[in-house]
């Protein structure tokens, strides 16, 4: 269930926890459609979004896990709690976002240097245009709690859900130029080496937000 908190007298929004849960539900509910799409339209973009939705529901549960154990109340033997657990998780998942940038990269390659079949561009177009609509909503509603007070480690709670909206960020980028691709494909008869070029790209510009990230968080361990 979605918990509520009470912000600023009679507004009420959602919590940490019940906003990654929300976006939880909805990389869920694109896993299937996008991986499906990706293998019948032969588009290696959407697959690596229905691949990449896929990772952010894992960690987006360990970030959800960091989150109830930095709110257990203390012990005797743990008095101060998990205070680094956020910051744990969010080093995580920015190390799955660099794994994952590997993997589409290499695809991509492989798909460029081995040669493109045909790919279908409506379905690519459809399904993509759907999931970066989807993914927009959901980093808009993570954005809106990075400042928010919060009952966990204010710089480790910020650093975790920093890292799962920089992801979430990043697929509804990617979504936009995949669909975008799918577009050109089916409207102007582009070529389908357009579609691993796009998904190489994308896997770039990740991969190096991903590393800043990672610095950012070795930062705040040390701290």
């Amino acid at each position: 269930m979605l918990r509520l908190r009470q912000c600023g007298g009679s507004a009420t929004v959602l919590s940490r926890s019940g906003r990654l849960w929300a976006v939880l539900a909805s990389n869920l509910a694109l896993v299937g459609a996008l991986i499906e799409v990706g293998i019948t339209a032969h588009s290696v973009g959407v697959y690596a979004e229905g691949a990449d939705d896929l990772a952010d529901a894992a960690a987006i549960g360990v970030s959800l896990f960091a989150i109830h154990l930095a709110a257990r109340p203390p012990t005797p033997r743990r008095p101060q709690r998990y205070p680094r657990a956020t910051r744990y998780a969010a080093l995580v998942n920015a190390g799955w976002l660099l794994v994952l940038y590997l993997l589409v990269a290499a695809g991509a390659i492989d798909r460029l240097v081995t040669g493109v079949g045909e790919v279908h561009g409506l379905p690519v177009l459809i399904v993509s245009g759907i999931a970066g609509l989807v993914l927009l909503g959901g980093a808009l509603l993570l954005g809106g709690d990075i400042d928010a007070d919060d009952d966990d480690d204010r710089a480790g709670g910020d650093l975790n859900l920093r890292a799962v909206l920089l992801d979430t960020a990043a697929d509804a980028a990617a979504a936009a130029g995949v669909a975008a691709t799918g577009a050109a494909i089916y409207a102007f008869h582009a070529p389908y080496w357009l579609d691993p070029a796009v998904a190489l790209v994308i896997a770039a510009v990740v991969g190096y937000h991903a590393a800043r990230l990672l610095s950012r968080i070795r930062t705040a361990l040390r701290s």
